[in-house]
């Protein structure tokens, strides 16, 4: 049994994905910082699948700061590429890679595709770790769609200006933040997360 964290350090120093993340679990009274407040280092990924990827990295950021953590891995999964970039989408164009250059090999490779073979998948993982417990909970997302042939929208980051939702008729980049969190893979990942750490039985204080 977990004893029940004050506060949780977000394997991450995306300002976006702890926005995100504090929105979605604010009703549980965690404090939701960043590992960039403690000068803890991004891990190495090494794992092959997301699940392996989230776990490294909220190991890593547990044992360096003692807190509990959450990480999440997370990646573009294209069709028409046989799944790249997958576990690479966020180093896609090389290791000075920026989410410009990322979009930019992407559309630069499905040049020429018909947009009936540009389905795509956000995938998600997420992971909750605490120091005295090693069994880690996770949870899992998946949002649909498809590439958009140039980008479209501001908001967002990664590959959102070019993921399309035929349902609501917009790029991820042209969502607010409730319609995103409802429909994306992190959001649903994240809120399955949230919906299980209400149930967890923590030690007594």
């Amino acid at each position: 049994m977990r004893s029940r964290p004050e506060k949780i350090v977000l394997a991450s120093g995306n300002a976006g994905k702890l926005k995100e993340l504090s929105r979605i679990l604010g009703d549980l009274d965690f404090i939701v910082v960043p590992q960039s407040d403690f000068d803890v280092s991004a891990a190495d990924e090494t794992g092959s699948t997301f699940v392996e990827n989230a776990l490294i990295k909220a190991r890593h950021a547990v044992a360096a700061t003692g807190l509990a953590a959450i990480a999440d891995d997370s990646g573009l999964a294209v069709d028409a590429l046989d799944g790249r970039p997958g576990i690479y989408s966020a180093r896609y164009s090389g290791p000075d890679a920026t989410d410009d250059s990322n979009i930019d090999r992407l559309l630069e490779e499905l040049n020429g595709v018909p947009d009936e073979q540009r389905t795509a998948a956000f995938h998600c993982v997420a992971c909750f770790l605490t120091p005295d417990d090693p069994d880690p909970v996770i949870a899992e997302g998946e949002w649909r769609g498809s590439i958009l042939r140039g980008r479209r929208g501001d908001g967002g980051f990664g590959y959102d200006p070019v993921f399309f939702d035929a349902e609501l008729g917009r790029s991820s980049a042209e969502l607010g933040p409730d319609e995103k969190n409802a429909r994306s893979h992190r959001g649903k990942a994240l809120q399955e997360l949230a919906r299980t750490l209400k149930t967890l039985e923590w030690k007594p204080t």
